[in-house]
């Protein structure tokens, strides 16, 4: 197969593998939309938060799976572009589900999944990145943030394999992006405590 076909079949297989949601279809067969509990977001924090924490361990592992696989299978089937292609396109269909209406999940487990399958010695910086944001922040979705600022690092560290320098920063950009209103909030807090708004 030529390279355009392959890659045209690694984005979507990658979308439709990713545009399966774990944590909207457990949550339903408890008969519960993720959509109207916690969050709102359908994916593995707020599913732990809602039906438990093993529960969102389950799905946080799933959603992992759903970038890895695709990208571990088009690695062998075509190299490493069809990869991120797969990975890349599954973190979207996470996201923009249509099985959700478009209302996905913010996409973190599905892209760590996806560095882990094509890029894995990414890893341990984005954890790192991820860990430091949660430890001075106490908010997954500031780690999450920060995470991906740290993998937009990475890509920029590719150049000049600019095929692997965009599949790094247009992943952590994909995170920021959904992760704006936890950016927000988390301004709105700091300026709160830093004018004493905070109580006590």
């Amino acid at each position: 197969m030529t390279e355009a076909p392959l890659l045209l079949l690694a984005a979507v297989v990658g979308y439709a593998v990713g545009a399966i949601n774990p944590a909207s279809i457990i949550a339903r067969m408890r008969g519960i939309d993720l959509h109207d509990q916690g969050s709102g977001n359908p994916g593995a924090t707020n599913a732990g938060r809602v039906l438990g924490r093993r529960t969102g361990v389950i799905v946080a592992v799933l959603d992992i799976l759903k970038g890895l696989l695709p990208a571990l299978l088009f690695q062998v089937v075509g190299g490493e572009s069809t990869a991120e292609m797969a990975g890349f396109m599954a973190v979207v269909g996470h996201i923009t589900s249509p099985f959700l209406r478009g209302r996905g999940g913010k996409g973190v487990a599905t892209t760590l999944g996806a560095i882990l399958g094509t890029h894995p010695i990414w890893v341990p910086f984005v954890l790192v990145g991820f860990a430091i944001g949660f430890a001075v922040s106490r908010r997954m979705g500031i780690g999450a943030v920060v995470g991906a600022v740290v993998l937009i690092g990475c890509g920029i560290a590719a150049i000049p394999v600019w095929e692997d320098a965009l599949y790094g920063i247009a992943l952590g950009l994909l995170v920021i992006v959904r992760h704006f209103p936890n950016i927000a909030a988390a301004w709105r807090d700091r300026r709160f405590v830093a004018r004493g708004d905070a109580g006590g």
